[in-house]
Formats: structure tokens, sequence, C-alpha cells
């Protein structure tokens, strides 16, 4: 008896397909709807997106790590640094805490303004928990990229998103973003920044988005805005598109300013 054939796969259910370069844009457009699928479901219109390197520690993780170092007589000079540094996890975990608490009072209905990070450990996870502290919901946007294991458990279970693109997860933090916050960092920070800064600057993106630089020291090293006006390569105004400043105090007065004049009245994404 001749066997009968199996059933030909469906298309959309053909991972062969789905994971080959043919159905690259099926990807990246996945990458677009799925995440507009659960915002819209959970009511996440704007965001608050803290940036900042996934290197850096609490205060606890850093006090612990410089005994440790010191006892085994190895990297003091580096866990010094980073106890030092770990100000600034404290700092973003203090700021999203009360950005947090003041978003919560402005609307039961909607979400406003949640807390966005990349959703990894350091600056990430420190916005994340103090959003979480203070009993909100929020957003992490992590990205497939070879580094070891790591536990952020303070991102919002539903609102935890994985990307392999990204553009496609620099899409999602720019276009819900109603301010940045970007705490020292690495590359990725810089590049974020950057990415920013170029949109608002060439007014590709139309909505006001008030930046912080947290660390004014840090930043100062890392980025000398001054020469680039020196050099004739931006314009004395563009280094106006970042307010700077060392306080939690400030930057939060600072930004609830800017969102009460510029976002309240206007909700929903718009670039």
């Amino acid at each position: 008896m001749t066997e009968r054939p199996k059933r030909p796969v469906q298309a959309y259910r053909n991972p062969g397909f789905l994971s080959s370069k043919d159905a690259r844009e099926l990807r990246i457009l996945a990458e677009y709807l799925e995440p507009k699928s659960r915002f819209d479901y959970h009511k996440v219109d704007d965001t608050i997106v803290f940036m900042g390197s996934a290197r850096l520690k609490s205060r606890e993780a850093a006090e612990e790590a410089l005994r440790a170092a010191e006892a085994a007589g190895a990297g003091v000079e580096a866990a010094r640094m980073a106890l030092k540094m770990s100000i600034y996890y404290e700092a973003a975990r203090s700021l999203a805490f009360r950005l947090t608490s003041w978003s919560k009072e402005l609307d039961r209905k909607e979400r406003r303004f949640v807390v966005c990070t990349g959703g990894g450990p350091g600056i990430m996870e420190a916005a994340n928990r103090g959003a979480a502290e203070a009993h909100g919901v929020n957003v992490g946007l992590t990205i497939s990229i070879p580094t070891e294991e790591f536990d952020n458990p303070y991102v919002t279970r539903e609102l935890a998103f994985h990307f392999h693109y990204f553009f496609m997860r620099k899409f999602w933090f720019a276009y819900l973003a109603k301010a940045v916050i970007v705490f020292p960092g690495g590359y990725g920070t810089l590049d974020e920044l950057f990415e920013l800064l170029t949109l608002v600057q060439t007014r590709k993106m139309r909505k006001p988005l008030p930046m912080v630089l947290f660390g004014t020291e840090y930043w100062r090293q890392v980025i000398d805005f001054d020469a680039l006006v020196r050099h004739g390569t931006i314009d004395a105004r563009d280094v106006e598109l970042v307010h700077r400043t060392d306080s939690v105090d400030d930057a939060y007065d600072w930004l609830v300013l800017q969102l009460a004049e510029h976002a309240l009245a206007q909700p929903g994404p718009t670039l």
C-alpha cells in the first residue's frame, strides 16, 4: 500500500523558512507588531528611558566586592572604582522610584511615563528596581548578544521584551520616549545617546525630548562637546540639547517641569 505523502507545512509554521534570510522582513515586522500589541494591551503610551552601563554595581554589591578584593590582595583598585561608580546605580534607582511615584498620581486609567530600560544589569537594573519599589510597572527591552547570563528580576514580566535586531530595539526606545536620562556608560550607551541627539538635532524627531546627562565629571571627561563647537562640527546651541546634573533632586524637578509643559497635554507617541 502506497504511503500517503505528508501534508505540506503552512509557511507561517515552517521554522526553516521563518529562520531563513528570505523571511528576514517577517522577523523584523514581528519585532514591531508583537511589542506594539503588548504595549497597547497594557496601555503603555509613553516612557521615561534610562540608559547607562550594564557594569555598574549597587552600593552593597560594590562594598562586598571591595572587601573580597582586599582579602584576596588582588583587584583592589578596580573594586574601589566600582564602589565610586555605584553612586550612579543608587541615583538611577532613586530617580526611577520618584518619577514612578509621581507618574502613578497622574492618571488612574492610562499608564503615563513608565520607566523603560534595556532590561539588563547595572543602571538598567537600578532603574527597573526603583520603579518596582514604587509599585509601578516598568519595561525592559533586552537584546540577544553573546554575553554571560544575567538576572534583572525587577522588570514587569508582561513588559519584558527580547530583540534580535538592534534597530528595532532602538525604535521602541525612541518611539515611546517622552524623556531620557543617560547615566555613565560605554559603547552601547554612547551609541544610543548620539542616535537620539542626531534625531533631535536633525528634527527627525518632532516631539520634545528632554534629555538628562547624569554625572557631570564623567561626561566632561568622556565627551568634549565644547571641542565639537570650537572645531565647527556642531552649533553652540546643540550643546543645550542635554541638561547636565549630578543631583537626583535637580534631575527630578527639571524632568517633571519639562514633562508637565510638553507631554502631559499630548498623550501618545509621536516621531
